[in-house]
């Protein structure tokens, strides 16, 4: 299954990491080992985050998703599920609509 994973990163350790050379190699070792299908970092309620999209395969597989960012940033993880176009296309939402609406 596909989800939006939103990562929240506090300023520490970050601001360590930084500092010390090596916030972006951390970073981009999770990235690698993950393979998202997206990744995309910004502000995310007022602290470093970002959004990655990754396939999700079995629920079993949250802790190797989250623990990289918990574990090396003290970041929280948010794991919400999405669709493509063409997942939402599959949906039904015409006979849902009939059936509840």
């Amino acid at each position: 299954m596909r989800m939006m994973v939103r990562i929240k990163i506090p300023a520490e350790p970050f601001n360590s990491l930084v500092r010390d050379g090596s916030a972006a190699a951390k970073t981009r070792r999770i990235v690698e080992e993950l393979k998202p299908e997206a990744i995309y970092f910004g502000a995310i309620d007022g602290n470093r985050g970002g959004v990655m999209i990754i396939d999700l395969p079995d629920p079993s597989k949250i802790p190797a998703i989250a623990e990289p960012w918990f574990l090396n940033f003290n970041a929280t993880c948010e794991f919400t599920p999405t669709m493509t176009p063409e997942d939402l296309g599959k949906a039904g939402l015409e006979a849902i609509g009939k059936k509840w609406g």
